[in-house]
């Protein structure tokens, strides 16, 4: 159904030159002069005339082949700026290629956009007789399939309103009930389906995985939700740069990619320069360093082990130790507490250097950036320390991550497993108090 040979797509990118604090007006005159004769040279020979004082060429996609076979859906992976945007578009016949071709055998409908094919001023009612024409379909083609578009989409209260009065949420749903249910012999579906609600983007996997399993169709998907792709998809393309890097089955190639696009991580973080909260007075109990028992950086539904080191300087009785995730915004959106619901504490009978494990069978927050906070308390509930850590958690979609995740809010509470060791008798510790 689709052939793609050696595509490429190049641009050329305008860069102006630094400019001095104070310029001459006739050295401006020159710069602008010499400008226009480049840019009319360049329209002479058929060249693109780029802004700026120079021109540098960039390669969005360079030397991507693939074949993709009827009833197929194919996933797109990359990081951002990685060529996808700009290979889909070209499969759509938006843009053409610098080099290279590609074949479609069939009818394409694609949703690369929010609202693409969508005139605001149109009502919902007119857009959908319009986007259909736009994807080649008769009046009676569209007509016989209207009832259907509107109960998917979930707009009928809103049919006959301008969609420039459409939520983006209610734009998207509109778009794609168009693009599923026109019968296209292959359908493009760019990230745009992040948009939706949970409910709405299940419901558009389940009608991809439909079409694709039962009426023959090919699907081509790009989505930065790796349980999307793996749950979906049969085959990946990883794209990288612009190049192919890799294309296989879902599993090896999202692995392969979640290794590589990890950002670097540190599996041992320091505490002892880390702020504590200032209402924390004792002394008693210092953190002295998280360490992460497994792979960096977290993934959605994997299993988790974090070890808590810390010192006592002098006994403790009933201890209890708090492990927090917070949101970019500051909220606490999960809390792992030892002593929930009456649970194990560690009385320390000697001073010395202690750590803890906390064990997560299957880690349940979604893909996000998070900050930990660690604290502990002695018996009384009074806080012995408190460690916001400095450092940004990246928590990634695993492979077997369903479509949209609910975040736990801050109020709840999950015990989890922990288990205790002593590293070191008593000591200087007990000395240096």
């Amino acid at each position: 159904m689709i052939r793609a040979e050696g595509l490429g797509k190049k641009y050329m990118i305008g860069h102006a030159a630094e400019r001095e604090r104070y310029v001459a007006l006739r050295d401006a005159i020159a710069r602008g002069a010499r400008n226009m004769w480049h840019n009319t040279a360049n329209f002479i020979r058929g060249g693109v005339i780029v802004a700026g004082d120079r021109a540098e060429e960039f390669w969005a996609l360079r030397d991507v082949s693939f074949e993709v076979k009827r009833g197929e859906v194919l996933g797109i992976i990359g990081r951002n700026g990685a060529g996808k945007s700009t290979l889909l578009k070209i499969l759509s016949r938006i843009t053409e290629p610098t080099e290279g071709r590609v074949t479609t055998e069939g009818r394409v409908a694609s949703l690369l956009e929010v609202g693409t094919g969508f005139h605001s001023e149109l009502t919902g009612r007119e857009n959908v007789y319009l986007n259909g024409a736009i994807l080649g379909m008769t009046r009676a083609e569209i007509r016989r399939k209207f009832d259907e578009i509107v109960a998917f989409a979930e707009v009928e209260k809103f049919l006959d309103t301008p969609v420039k009065r459409y939520s983006s949420g209610m734009y998207v749903r509109l778009a794609f009930a168009v693009a599923a249910h026109l019968e296209p012999e292959i359908l493009i579906v760019d990230e745009v389906l992040a948009v939706g609600d949970a409910e709405f983007q299940s419901k558009c996997l389940g009608k991809m995985d439909e079409v694709s399993r039962h009426e023959g169709r090919t699907i081509l998907v790009v989505s930065h939700n790796m349980g999307v792709i793996t749950s979906l998809c049969r085959e990946v393309l990883w794209l990288d740069q612009g190049t192919m890097h890799e294309r296989g089955a879902p599993p090896s190639v999202v692995g392969h990619y979640l290794a590589r696009s990890a950002p670097s991580q540190n599996r041992i973080i320091q505490l002892h320069t880390h702020q504590r909260d200032p209402f924390v007075q004792d002394d008693r109990v210092r953190f002295t360093a998280l360490e992460w028992l497994c792979q960096l950086p977290l993934q959605h539904g994997e299993a988790v082990r974090a070890r808590l080191h810390f010192a006592a300087r002098v006994p403790v009785l009933g201890l209890s130790t708090i492990f927090g995730f917070n949101n970019i915004e500051g909220t606490r959106v999960l809390t792992y507490h030892m002593a929930l619901h009456q649970g194990p504490r560690r009385d320390l009978a000697h001073a010395g250097e202690y750590f803890v494990d906390l064990h997560i069978d299957a880690l349940p927050l979604g893909p996000s950036p998070y900050t930990v906070i660690i604290a502990c308390r002695s018996g009384d509930l009074h806080f012995l320390d408190f460690v916001r850590v400095s450092m940004q958690l990246e928590i990634v979609a695993g492979p077997t991550t369903p479509t949209a995740i609910a975040q736990f809010s801050s109020g709840v509470r999950l015990e989890g497993k922990w288990s205790w060791e002593l590293t070191q008798q008593p000591s200087d510790l007990c000395d240096a108090s």
